[in-house]
């Protein structure tokens, strides 16, 4: 995760107080009767819903994500709700899977009745349903996916990302490959091929890449999210090393990030690693590498020197007062998660949905709060680069900072945050914003 250069240790002793005083006097409310507005939305309760790889290839750190958002809604529930209302997190297991997808949300749309469908998980599952949630003019808020296929407002006008899109992580990786390695070979190994995760990633890679200082090793090569993509994974790694990569660009989920560098140690081959935030979370590789997932216990040092990139703070600063809100409320509402990045994402993007809720007003109708979004910046949350939410961009945040894996397996800052745009040659810049620090209740203001 992303490194706080910025400590605000004043503003984890304000937080903490703010907590104790809420915790004593209760929350928020607003003027008038609340009203039946829209379908889930009761006078006293919201509900959303969200399809989620519980179970499947998936699950390995992602499962954590609805828990920790849920989490963060209990407390908002505890304390007063939105207006008053509680919300009510209808997340259910789709295995990763897009059949599964399809009949799971239609049943939150059809029987449950969800006021939005929030986070739901993974680009190929989501690809399978944005159609029809659409079609339904159902709020599809933040889905948990960086593909920029979100970011198409005439065709999905309901649908919203929250993440940097794949596009985006890929020019800013590749960035940093070119900068930092120049002159050597570079191997993309990623998703696919035909799944917007790892095409739009390597889409990336080739804008900064491509006639540039370092020479590209086609073809890419692409594993399957299943038990054979995973039995596949050491022969491509065989075949990178075969053909002189120096660094492997990776766009892949936790467990086959884990696979790929177990099969390159196995290999006696160690080239570099440079892998997006959504496979690198080193909690999570921790786990599976130590854990057994891959048949076999290894060491978690495979994942030291890895590369990625972060647009949260690092998990472990301490003096940071996001870090410090959702650890407390963790251990409260939560306590039998780890903290990890699933974890702070899944707060963070609770956080995120809070505040549109509550930008929407007391009695939002469905357009209420896809408007809110659009017309409102939310960068008074964790993140450490702006939203782009505009009525013609969903895209979500614009960038990224790049963080290495230390020996001891913790992520530090290795460069500066950035912003860009998912266009061919779209600059790469600093933003002049910066982060800002939590209420001291924790929870977004009216």
């Amino acid at each position: 995760m992303a490194a706080m250069t910025r400590s605000r240790t004043g503003a984890v002793g304000s937080l903490l107080a703010g907590l104790a005083v809420l915790a004593a006097c209760g929350g928020s409310g607003g003027g008038g009767a609340n009203q039946a507005s829209a379908p889930g939305i009761t006078p006293t309760s919201v509900t959303i819903g969200s399809t989620q790889p519980l179970t499947g290839p998936a699950a390995a750190g992602y499962s954590e994500i609805a828990p920790a958002s849920n989490a963060y809604f209990k407390y908002v529930n505890a304390h007063g709700g939105v207006f008053g209302r509680s919300i009510i997190f209808d997340y259910v297991d789709d295995g990763y899977n897009p059949t599964n997808t399809a009949a799971q949300t239609r049943k939150l749309i059809l029987q449950d009745k969800v006021y939005a469908m929030f986070e739901a998980l993974g680009t190929p599952t989501h690809l399978s349903v944005v159609n029809y949630i659409n079609s339904e003019k159902v709020p599809d808020l933040f889905v948990a996916s960086g593909c920029n296929c979100w970011n198409n407002v005439s065709q999905y006008p309901e649908t919203f990302g929250w993440q940097p899109d794949y596009t985006i992580e890929g020019k800013i990786l590749g960035q940093y490959i070119k900068q930092n390695y120049s002159g050597m070979k570079v191997g993309y190994f990623a998703q696919g091929p035909n799944d917007e995760f790892g095409t739009d990633g390597i889409n990336g890679l080739n804008d900064v890449l491509q006639n540039s200082s370092v020479t590209v090793v086609s073809p890419p090569q692409y594993y399957a999210p299943t038990a054979a993509g995973a039995m596949a994974v050491k022969s491509e790694l065989a075949a990178m090393q075969a053909a002189g990569v120096q660094v492997i660009a990776s766009f892949s989920i936790p467990l086959f990030t884990a696979d790929a560098l177990a099969s390159a140690a196995a290999l006696n081959y160690h080239p570099i690693f440079v892998v997006s935030n959504v496979g690198s979370d080193p909690p999570t590789l921790t786990g599976i590498l130590t854990g057994g997932a891959l048949g076999v216990t290894l060491p978690a040092a495979l994942i030291g020197g890895v590369v990625s990139d972060a647009y949260l703070p690092l998990l472990s600063d301490s003096s940071n007062p996001w870090v410090s809100l959702f650890k407390l409320i963790k251990a409260q509402y939560a306590p039998s998660l780890p903290w990890d990045g699933n974890v702070e994402y899944g707060f963070a993007t609770a956080y995120t949905f809070v505040q549109a809720l509550k930008a929407a007003g007391q009695n939002p109708s469905r357009d209420d709060i896809v408007h809110a979004i659009e017309t409102t910046h939310f960068n008074d949350g964790p993140g450490l680069v702006p939203f782009a939410f505009t009525s013609s961009n969903h895209l979500g945040y614009s960038g990224v900072e790049i963080v290495k894996i230390g020996p001891d397996g913790a992520a530090v800052s290795a460069g500066p945050v950035q912003v860009t745009d998912d266009t061919a040659g779209g600059a790469i810049t600093s933003p002049s914003s910066q982060p800002a620090a939590p209420p001291s209740s924790g929870i977004p203001p009216d």
